[in-house]
C-alpha cells in the first residue's frame, strides 16, 4: 500500500490546478490576438513586445527545457517578420523586443532546468526515505499462536514527507507481544528513530519477562539518541500463548480498541494512570503503569497511529473511528483493514495528511 517515487524522477510536471489552466489558456489567447491586432493597426505602432511572454507562458506546466526554448525561438522569427512588415517602426524598437525575447527565452528555458533538477533531486530523496522506511516495517505474520494479524500503510499524500510509523508483531517466550508507535516529526531522521525503536523492541521483546521492562529499555533508547524534543508515541500490547487477558502498556499513544459482539471499547488505563511517550519517562516519577483487558475468541483488536484520527473531511471533521469499526461488517483482518483503508480515504477525499498505519488483530481460539 505503500506508494513509492518511480526510479527515473519527474518525467513530466504534474497537471495545473483548473483555474491555473484556464488562466494559462486565456494568456496564450491574448497574445495571439495581440500578434493579430499588430498585423492590421498603424503601421507606425507595434506590439511585438508582447512576443516575449511567449516563452513565460510555454515554461507553465512542463519540465522540458525545449519546449520554451522553441517558443522563444518561434517568437523571434514573429519579430523579424514583423521587422520586414513594419517598415515605419524604428529598427531599434524592433532590435530591442528581439533583444528582449532572447533573453527571457534564456530565462524560461534555465528556470525549467532548474525547476526539473530540483524535483528530481526530491524525488530521490524521497524514494530512497521511503525504501528505507519499506526495508525497515517487515512484513508481520498472517498467523502467529491463535491470532489472525493484518497491517496496512497507507503513505500520505505525496506532497508530504515520510513519517515514523512503526509497528512490529513478534513471537517471543511470553507470547505474542506488539507494537505499534509514531516518532514525532518527519524525514530520514524519523526513520531513524524509528529503527532504533524498532531494533530495541525486537531483541527487549524476547529476554524481557515483563512487558514495562520492554517500554523501559525502548524509553532509554530514545533518550539516547539525543533528538531533542522529539518523542515516540508507542502502544505494547502482550497477548498470551494459553490465553487470558491482554497486558498493555500506553505510552502516550492512541488507545487500543476492542470489538467484542458489535461492540467496540477503547482501552483506556485513566488519567492517573498515563504514561509520557518514550522519550520523556524521566519527567515522570514512578513505575510504568500494567493495564489488562478481555481477548476472546472471535474478538478483534485494531491499533492504529493518528494519521487515521486526524483524517479529516471537507467539513474539518475528524475520522470517527470507533463509529466506523462498530459499523464495519468484515470479521477477518485482512478484509476489515482493506475496508477500514477504503472507507478512511473516502472520508478523507483520497488523500491522507500523515501516515497512517492501522494493525487488525483476531483471536481465533484461547481466551
Amino acid at each position: 500500500m505503500k506508494r513509492a517515487p518511480g526510479p527515473d524522477g519527474p518525467s513530466r510536471a504534474p497537471a495545473l490546478p483548473h483555474a491555473s489552466r484556464g488562466l494559462t489558456l486565456a494568456a496564450w489567447a491574448l497574445l495571439g490576438a495581440a500578434v493579430a491586432l499588430d498585423l492590421v493597426i498603424d503601421p507606425r505602432v507595434t506590439l511585438a513586445p508582447v512576443l516575449a511572454t511567449a516563452p513565460v507562458l510555454a515554461s507553465i506546466g512542463t519540465r522540458r527545457a525545449g519546449v520554451p526554448l522553441l517558443a522563444g525561438l518561434c517568437a523571434l522569427f514573429f519579430v523579424a517578420l514583423m521587422a520586414l512588415n513594419d517598415t515605419k517602426v524604428p529598427l531599434v524598437t524592433h532590435m530591442t523586443t528581439a533583444c528582449t525575447v532572447l533573453a527571457i527565452t534564456c530565462i524560461s528555458t534555465a528556470n525549467v532546468v532548474l525547476v526539473a533538477t530540483r524535483e528530481s533531486e526530491l524525488v530521490h530523496s524521497r524514494s530512497v526515505a521511503v525504501a528505507a522506511q519499506q526495508a525497515l516495517l517487515r512484513p508481520v505474520p498472517e498467523r502467529v499462536d491463535g491470532l489472525r494479524v493484518a497491517v496496512r500503510y497507507r503513505a500520505a499524500a505525496a506532497e508530504a514527507r515520510v513519517g515514523g510509523d512503526l509497528y512490529e508483531v513478534l513471537r517471543t517466550p511470553f507470547g505474542v507481544r506488539l507494537l505499534i508507535g509514531d516518532v514525532r516529526g518527519k524525514g530520514l531522521g524519523a526513520i531513524e528513530a524509528a529503527a532504533d525503536v524498532l531494533g530495541t523492541f525486537r531483541e527487549a521483546a524476547q529476554v524481557e519477562a515483563e512487558l514495562a521492562a520492554v517500554a523501559r529499555r525502548l524509553d532509554a533508547t530514545v533518550r539516547r539518541r539525543g533528538i531533542g524534543e522529539d518523542f515516540v508515541t508507542a502502544a505494547l500490547l502482550g497477548i498470551p500463548r494459553t490465553g487470558g487477558p491482554v497486558e498493555v502498556v500506553n505510552c502516550g499513544h492512541l488507545p487500543p480498541l476492542v470489538r467484542h459482539e458489535g461492540q467496540v471499547t477503547a482501552v483506556e488505563t485513566g488519567a492517573d494512570r498515563t504514561d509520557p511517550p518514550l522519550g520523556l519517562r524521566e519527567l515522570v516519577a514512578g513505575p510504568y503503569h500494567l493495564g489488562t483487558f478481555p481477548f476472546g475468541r472471535g474478538d478483534l483488536l485494531l491499533l492504529c497511529t493518528d494519521g487515521v484520527t486526524e483524517a479529516r473531511d471537507t467539513s474539518g471533521y475528524f475520522y470517527p473511528l470507533e463509529r466506523r469499526f462498530a459499523a464495519l461488517r468484515e470479521s477477518t483482518p485482512a478484509a476489515l483493514a482493506d475496508q477500514l483503508v477504503s472507507d478512511l480515504l473516502a472520508y478523507a477525499g483520497g488523500e491522507l495528511a500523515d501516515d497512517a498505519a492501522l494493525l487488525v488483530v483476531r483471536r481465533e481460539h484461547g481466551g
